[in-house]
């Protein structure tokens, strides 16, 4: 992979009062390097296919345990145990998610809901800035009442949001639940056939656009 280096502005040199062969093929081979450089800083950059070395800030996390409500009047962060890619973007004390450039940044979760009461109850599941809600950032899940004994009705719940964040900023997902028996579950890798685990929680984060705030 070629490296990108910013090239210096040509040192062109002071024009004669007459025309003269020399001073125009040093001319030329001054701006023949520079514009080479460009060229090459560009094909380094964008690559047979276009873009193909950028490296966007990017971060995909999950939760691989079951996330349960002891209140049904008290707010929890949702948790994340392992990461997937991280790239300038980072979960920290479990819950706080960081990035190293400022930016808008799309944040998209996938969350597995579980009720495994007799009545429908409802879980809602929204975004916090530095400790503080985000406003009209909440979304509720209903969920059905569980289908038997030891088999609790199941579904996704999945939304992305646009925050914009600084270095100095994280954000967190908060949930509530109407009933401590509805949670977000866990579920470990399955056979006949064989099927891959379902994490409690899948967090991922891209930026979407760089700058400051509108």
């Amino acid at each position: 992979m070629s490296l990108i280096r910013h090239p210096a502005a040509p040192n062109l040199p002071l024009a004669p009062g007459q025309y003269d062969s020399r001073y125009q093929e040093g001319l030329n081979n001054v701006l023949r390097l520079y514009f080479n450089r460009v060229s090459n800083n560009l094909l380094a950059l964008f690559g047979s296919y276009g873009g193909r070395f950028i490296q966007f800030p990017i971060g995909s996390f999950y939760d691989a345990t079951d996330q349960v409500a002891v209140s049904t009047t008290t707010a929890y962060p949702i948790t994340f145990s392992n990461t997937s890619i991280k790239n300038n973007i980072a979960i920290t004390n479990n819950s706080e998610l960081r990035v190293a450039s400022i930016g808008y940044y799309n944040i998209q979760f996938s969350v597995q809901l579980a009720n495994n009461d007799n009545a429908t109850q409802d879980i809602d599941i929204w975004f916090r800035k530095n400790g503080t809600d985000i406003a009209n950032s909440n979304s509720r899940f209903g969920l059905a009442p569980r289908k038997s004994a030891g088999d609790p009705y199941h579904v996704i719940g999945a939304l992305n949001f646009i925050v914009f964040m600084t270095p100095a900023d994280y954000v967190q997902l908060y949930w509530r639940t109407s009933n401590v028996n509805a949670y977000i579950e866990y579920y470990a890798a399955s056979s006949s056939p064989d099927r891959p685990a379902i994490p409690s929680v899948i967090l991922t984060a891209t930026l979407a656009s760089g700058g400051v705030a509108a």
